[in-house]
């Protein structure tokens, strides 16, 4: 049968360089515990962390010698017999190549053969649990690092598990994910040539989402959401902040909406959702965390880095510019503070770090430099021209990334628990 030929666990055919080693380099709090993550946490730090002032440099650095690793570029024959990219990220673990032919090849298999390489790292995890050493000494630091190493494979097998699954679910929705942002070639210098299919990313939230989809689009463009005609020069950094704020956005929204949907399908919603003064970005703000400046509320809210700097620095309106009431944000303003600081976090640091890759892939490494006064110096910053249509096409994609980023990370967990509650 062809999906027995197809679906074969590519783990015993190849293995990635042993000398491949990833090193934590930066720690911060989310929610309770402290969250490590790689070296490429860039763009999420710059989204979480600009909003509290603790930004730091974050340049790229040439490193010695590397090993080469072979990567997956996602590339499918297009309708003229030209290659065409359907994602931006590129894959590099064995279980990544193995997806990635698969999601060129016969996408329809992904499923199955996710669920067979999830199967294959439970059954290693399992092993390796069972497995009691009987050595002592430098033996026993030569063991641990080799689980040590392992361990770092099957994260890694799992971001990219959960990041072919998310490009699978764009192609199930014949979405295209827009492909790296470069210099175009256009006369007027526009990078966003893609096509808009702001129709289809809107059909695959629900009416409540698509509401606060607005909202939040409405919080970034403010009155310039009806002229997106216009082309505007923008900070290629500023639009990736943009981007990363907008995912883990549709992350959070997703995760609210349904549990809203199914208390509605249940019958039990709270009174009083149908109104409501304040947005739901300003709710999960509160709940993350202090206000910066503000000493006389008694419980001061500081915007949450899903809208903080990033988006208001877009929109001329600022913060809170053109909501408008709508059934879940007023649900979510009647969750109690503690329920809403849960659903701001991001479960899992493998979601985080597919969030980061993604974005890079997108927009480049950022390199960050700070002035005397601690704020972003923004005058080395690569201008990019794109017109209003696409930076609400960037958004509308964004959203539903982080959407469906919470969808494949419960689907994965139920097969291979490796969500922390």
């Amino acid at each position: 049968m062809e999906s027995a030929t197809v679906v074969r666990s590519p783990l015993s055919m190849c293995k990635p360089p042993s000398n491949v080693v990833c090193r934590p380099r930066i720690s911060f709090i989310n929610g309770r515990e402290p969250v490590r993550f790689g070296a490429n946490s860039r763009w999420i730090k710059q989204v979480m962390l600009a909003s509290r002032s603790m930004l730091g440099i974050w340049k790229t650095v040439p490193k010695g010698n590397r090993t080469v690793v072979v990567k997956a570029s996602f590339l499918s024959p297009d309708n003229d017999g030209s290659p065409a990219q359907i994602a931006p990220l590129q894959l590099e673990s064995p279980v990544g190549l193995f997806l990635s032919q698969i999601l060129v090849s016969h996408p329809h298999l992904v499923p199955a053969a996710v669920d067979q390489q999830l199967e294959q790292l439970q059954t290693d995890r399992d092993a390796e649990k069972q497995e009691e050493p009987s050595v002592t000494g430098t033996d026993l630091v030569l063991y641990r690092r080799i689980a040590e190493v392992k361990a770092n494979e099957r994260r890694k097998a799992l971001e990219e598990i959960l990041y072919a699954l998310v490009v699978q679910k764009f192609m199930d929705a014949d979405v295209p994910l827009i492909p790296s942002i470069t210099p175009s070639s256009d006369p007027s210098g526009r990078v966003d040539t893609w096509p808009s299919h702001d129709e289809k990313l809107e059909q695959l939230h629900s009416l409540e989402a698509n509401e606060m989809i607005r909202n939040h689009l409405a919080l970034i463009l403010g009155n310039r959401l009806g002229d997106l005609t216009s082309v505007a020069q923008i900070s290629k950094f500023r639009v990736g902040q943009v981007y990363a704020a907008s995912v883990m956005y549709g992350y959070f929204l997703k995760r609210v909406d349904q549990r809203f949907q199914l208390e509605k399908a249940m019958k039990i919603l709270p009174q009083g959702v149908d109104g409501g003064e304040s947005s739901a970005e300003q709710a999960v703000g509160e709940a993350v965390g202090p206000s910066v400046g503000d000493n006389n509320s008694s419980r001061s809210a500081q915007p949450h880095p899903e809208i903080s700097s990033v988006a208001g620095s877009i929109s001329p309106g600022g913060f809170g510019h053109g909501m408008k009431p709508s059934r879940l944000r007023s649900y979510v303003m009647s969750l109690d503070v503690e329920t809403l600081q849960r659903y701001a976090i991001i479960r899992s640091k493998e979601a985080v770090t597919i969030i980061e890759k993604h974005t890079e892939a997108l927009f480049g490494r950022p390199e960050i430099a700070l002035t005397p006064r601690e704020t972003i110096d923004s005058s080395k910053d690569e201008l990019i021209n794109i017109s209003l249509g696409g930076l609400k096409r960037l958004v509308l994609e964004a959203v539903t990334f982080g959407s469906f980023l919470w969808d494949v990370e419960s689907y994965v967990d139920l097969r291979y628990h490796f969500v922390m509650n």
